[in-house]
């Protein structure tokens, strides 16, 4: 937002000038400035003087003349008169030219406004032509703007506020982007809920929403501007300005066309009420613009996170909330007292028996009803079998240990497997054993088998088929595995039992590992997941953005590389994405068979839910497309 001067057109055109080049060496293809930035806001009833409105006429022509030659559109607040009256605008131009004008639609004559003394509404506008620096341009609030083939649309400040804002329909009619002029005052207490409101509107619309308001330099006689601009994404708030600062501001974002795309194509109840009507839709072509391989966005590297950290800490609770709940319904449904955990001393295992024992303190039942089970087997090491049994211990239920090993054995013996062939018959008969037991005991205790698998094994088919990948309620089926570390490591920060605290701590710790070959001659974990089929930070990255996102193999890679350039290089990203992707589609068969369980966040593989996928579709096309990069 640039610095004004009140009713100085020359002045504040000057601004605009300096911050639209600005703009363009940075590499931006859109630019908007604030309400009525031409002559600023504040004028009062010197915008019925025809002295200003002349001389905010003459600025537009000037500003037009001034950026002919910058790639990028250029949109403007400015008073305009048409017939007898005079209307609050935006104005878009580009390459020399204005392409359109939109008025405000909806003048606020309350509290501290009086924009009534002033200007029409302009509602009922579509299809008119204004005059704006010498030549006839189209004129209405109907009005959508193509730049190199995206479509945006304009509103003007108390449009946004309103009931049906024009944007909702904006949106409907095509518009990816919107952009509000704006000139709110300040007042303590409102800029939280203009931030959600953003916010809001950018998710409701399924859009881009880039908010700019005006700041410094306007009149201080009764009002205080202190320069708010927002730019959000389908509900997300990609970045904003510091407020009552005193220097002008350019904040810059790219957004995410192809992602917005998406979830309008999947978004039925969108679809259902796109428009059918034909609006005005003015198309441009503007050069290349500056763009460099950095993006003008924050790309997490735990995209299943809020960026905020009160937010994160409100989510651990959350999640634990809703898998508690999820598997209350199923005990009081199923009338059992009784439920049955495998508990390892892995991660999985530990969230899954903290949820149960939530469960239980939320219906009142005493937690010896739960019975955990360690089942110690030839990789089990002493560190995760003390962590199993002392946590178990510590939270009050009943601990049983059965150990597998024998009965591994002779089963080996019956089916002709060489013990010393370590082999996925030698790895998946244990699972299936620990599965067995786990089964049967819930069947002589009338209880019930939940079970421990996350999101990010379901992913990559890192589970037994009819062993643990079975269960009658997969209580961590939609967390993945980054995930349940944070949320371990939350509960652990909320003990009061500084042991459990310890324990939690320990396990977090811990190498991921099924434990289903033998240690080494010092006890260690050898067989460690992550070393197996990648790192889990990329492939819940991976995931996220192919199925929450909808990005393509070849986005996921550059999106993956401004994430982790510092700690993987493009090779390694390729190798673990190319191996993401063969699991991914081979593995199906695994999911379209997975149990109940609670949706918890935005990504859910569930058959019967968010994900539906044939078990025998070809993975072909999408690793074509990296052999290509």
């Amino acid at each position: 937002m640039p610095h004004v001067q009140v009713a100085d057109c020359d002045f504040n055109t000057d601004r605009i000038v300096a911050l639209a080049e600005e703009a363009a060496r940075r590499g931006v293809e859109i630019v908007a400035f604030p309400e009525l930035a031409v002559t600023a806001y504040t004028c009062g009833d010197l915008m019925l003087q025809p002295t200003l409105l002349d001389a905010a006429d003459a600025a537009l022509g000037d500003l037009v003349r001034r950026t002919r030659r910058l790639p990028l559109v250029t949109i403007v607040g400015a008073p305009l008169r048409h017939g007898s009256a005079i209307y609050n605008c935006a104005v878009v131009c580009s390459q020399g030219k204005v392409l359109g004008v939109v008025p405000k639609s909806y003048i606020p004559d309350y509290s501290e406004f009086y924009e009534n003394r002033v200007f029409t509404s302009g509602a009922s506008i579509t299809e008119e032509r204004i005059d704006v620096a010498g030549k006839e341009v189209d004129f209405g609030v109907d009005l959508t703007f193509e730049v190199n083939g995206v479509e945006f649309g304009v509103e003007i400040c108390e449009d946004l506020w309103v009931p049906q804002p024009p944007s909702s329909q904006l949106a409907l009619d095509g518009a990816r982007v919107i952009f509000n002029l704006s000139a709110s005052p300040e007042a303590c207490g409102k800029h939280a809920y203009l931030r959600r409101l953003v916010a809001q509107q950018s998710a409701r619309t399924l859009s881009a929403y880039v908010y700019s308001s005006a700041g410094f330099g306007e009149s201080s006689t009764d009002l205080v501007f202190a320069g708010k601009a927002f730019i959000a994404e389908n509900g997300r708030i990609l970045c904003e300005t510091d407020r009552f600062s005193l220097d002008e501001k350019l904040i810059v974002a790219d957004v995410d066309i192809e992602l917005l795309e998406y979830e309008r194509q999947r978004n039925t109840s969108f679809r259902v009420n796109e428009s059918g009507t034909e609006n005005t839709v003015i198309e441009m072509e503007i050069p290349e613009a500056l763009h460099t391989e950095r993006l003008d966005r924050e790309i997490t590297q735990l995209p299943f996170l809020p960026e905020n950290e009160t937010r994160r800490e409100e989510l651990y609770g959350e999640i634990v909330e809703i898998q508690s709940h999820g598997l209350a319904k199923r005990l009081k449904h199923t009338g059992c007292t009784r439920a049955i955990v495998g508990v390892s001393g892995g991660l999985d295992s530990t969230l899954a028996l903290l949820a149960v024992a939530r469960t239980f303190d939320k219906l009142g039942l005493d937690r010896a009803g739960i019975l955990g089970i360690t089942m110690p087997g030839f990789g089990t090491t002493d560190r995760t079998y003390r962590n199993a049994l002392e946590l178990m211990r510590r939270l009050g239920i009943t601990v049983r240990e059965i150990p597998i090993r024998e009965a591994c054995e002779q089963h080996f013996r019956d089916i002709g497997i060489d013990p010393a062939d370590h082999s996925a018959a030698y790895e998946n008969s244990q699972a299936r054993e620990r599965t067995q037991i786990l089964m049967d005991v819930a069947n002589k205790e009338n209880g019930i088998v939940v079970g421990t698998g996350d999101l990010s094994e379901l992913a990559l088919g890192w589970a037994t088929y009819n062993g643990d990948q079975m269960s009658m309620y997969g209580i961590n089926a939609s967390i993945p595995k980054t995930l349940v570390r944070k949320v371990v490591e939350w509960v652990a920060s909320q003990q009061e039992d500084e042991r459990i605290r310890e324990i939690l701590l320990d396990v977090v710790a811990t190498p991921v590992s099924p434990e289903l070959l033998p240690s080494d001659a010092e006890g260690n974990i050898t067989q460690k997941t992550e070393d197996l089929v990648g790192p889990y930070e990329l492939h819940d990255f991976f995931l996220y953005h192919f199925i929450n996102s909808g990005y393509s193999p070849r986005k996921i890679l550059r999106v993956a590389e401004l994430a982790f350039g510092g700690e993987y290089d493009r090779e390694t990203i390729l190798k673990w994405l190319r191996i993401f992707f063969r699991r991914f589609f081979s593995q199906q068969f695994k999911r379209s068979a997975m149990p109940d369980g609670p949706k918890v966040g935005l990504v859910s593989l569930s058959p019967r839910g968010d994900w539906r996928m044939p078990s025998d579709a070809s993975a072909r096309m999408w690793l074509k497309e990296l052999d290509k990069i």
